[in-house]
């Protein structure tokens, strides 16, 4: 091959395959670097009778390369239900619905005048009950896939416990509200001490675990409220444990203080975030 480009008499005799190997091995080489000549001998060799066979096979590979269609994936639980599902299922709901409803009973059928107070002393811990009971190998089967997610984590705890406040607190505050009980603080008095009582439980999490701090946190509630009117004389249950919890939820000063308490738990909470990360402490 003479010239800059490639001649045609040179191109159709590679073309037929009637040009020696030497010659076209240089052709070759110089079609790696000229596209008008490359263009030129790939037309000749379509006009020739291979190129219909190389045709056919070209079609073959594209056809086999081609991934078929997708099947259409089938419906799929939204994200939201699922990360949900287990702070609304299993026992606690019932236990929910007992406490409101048990409340109710013992004032307008057992005539317990003191049923406002055991409500807004039991209510605060139920939330912190319902989270540890959504969350954790023991309350979840698929756990271990679950804090495989990019969902995992403290966002998994917080998209449940979210769906734990919003059951118990309607729910509750709703059977106080029916609660006859002279005295005794109003029905959403026990919704800060709830919330922050919650939040102490996610924060002491990343240090002990969600049970143990859950237990920690209800316990010494529930031990502070109700110890010292079981301790009453008969008669003044009632009356000790509504000054109980007029004393500890009841007033604007107590109510700041509860609030005041609910962000520095959330301050601690957000400090301790990567700690839910670590899926063998729960």
């Amino acid at each position: 091959m003479t010239g800059r480009h490639a001649p045609e008499t040179l191109i159709a005799r590679y073309a037929d395959g009637s040009l020696p190997d030497a010659d076209a091995w240089s052709l070759e080489k110089h079609l790696e670097s000229c596209a008008s000549c490359a263009g030129r001998v790939s037309g000749a060799v379509r006009a020739t009778a291979a190129g219909a066979v190389l045709a056919d096979v070209r079609d073959a590979v594209l056809a086999a390369a081609t991934p078929a269609p997708a099947e259409a994936p089938p419906p799929r639980t939204p994200r939201l239900l699922w990360a949900a599902a287990p702070a609304v299922r299993g026992a606690w709901l019932p236990a929910v619905l007992l406490v409101a409803l048990g409340a109710v009973l013992l004032a307008h059928v057992a005539g317990f005048s003191g049923a406002r107070p055991l409500l807004l002393a039991i209510a605060p811990v139920v939330p912190v009950a319902g989270v540890a009971l959504s969350y954790g190998r023991h309350a979840d089967p698929l756990h271990e896939l679950a804090a495989s997610t990019p969902s995992a984590g403290l966002r998994l705890v917080l998209t449940r416990t979210a769906v734990v406040l919003a059951v118990s607190l309607p729910l509750l505050t709703l059977a106080g509200l029916v609660l006859p009980s002279p005295g005794a603080p109003g029905a959403a008095a026990w919704l800060l001490p709830g919330l922050t009582l919650t939040l102490a439980a996610l924060a002491l999490g990343g240090w002990l675990g969600l049970r143990t701090a859950t237990a920690v946190t209800g316990g010494g509630w529930l031990c502070a409220v109700l110890a010292p009117a079981l301790a009453a004389p008969d008669g003044a249950v009632a009356r000790h444990l509504s000054d109980q919890l007029s004393a500890y939820v009841g007033g604007a000063a107590t109510q700041g203080g509860w609030a005041a308490a609910a962000a520095l738990c959330a301050v601690l909470l957000a400090a301790r975030r990567t700690a839910y990360d670590r899926l063998e402490r729960f």
